[in-house]
């Protein structure tokens, strides 16, 4: 994981969920699947673009990583519900693989039992991310050490039943 401690953060919100609630299961594979509409302000001047990534520390297998996302412009303040799961955004924005092996957003779809934790992060950068559609997180990560002016989170759970 990034080391963002000491930076300055930002409000990452969603119309769908509250801060540490359960995400609706529309947004889940028990559902639609789809991403969560987001939004977000307060982020630094100086942002050149934001990358996102979508993990659940929760799982059996460790870390499971939802969503990766790279290259929103930095005049972009929300995503929609449902972003389609292609390479690009129609902004310019790149997709990356998530560890279900697909482009774009793969919804909560833990083991039935206690529920799990879903953080959305959101990172400003001071400059774009020079990688292709499809990246990895780690490959996200590592392009973005040294370039985070800011960061936003927001917690969801899931949880299937017993």
């Amino acid at each position: 994981m990034l080391d963002v401690s000491g930076l300055p953060t930002f409000t990452l919100t969603s119309p769908a969920f509250s801060k540490g609630s359960s995400i609706p299961t529309r947004y889940t594979c028990d559902g639609e699947d789809l991403s969560p509409p987001l939004k977000w302000q307060g982020a630094p001047q100086a942002t050149t673009a934001f990358a996102l990534i979508m993990e659940d520390p929760d799982a059996p297998i460790g870390t499971f990583t939802h969503w990766v996302l790279y290259n929103l412009p930095s005049s972009t303040t929300s995503l929609p519900e449902g972003v389609a799961k292609g390479e690009r955004l129609p902004s310019g924005a790149a997709q990356g693989r998530n560890d279900f092996g697909r482009l774009g957003y793969g919804g909560p779809c833990p083991p039935r039992g206690p529920a799990h934790r879903y953080y959305f992060r959101l990172y400003a950068l001071d400059a774009p991310v020079n990688l292709a559609p499809g990246a990895t997180k780690a490959q996200l990560l590592q392009a973005i050490r040294g370039h985070v002016l800011a960061w936003a989170e927001l917690m969801g759970t899931y949880q299937r039943g017993p």
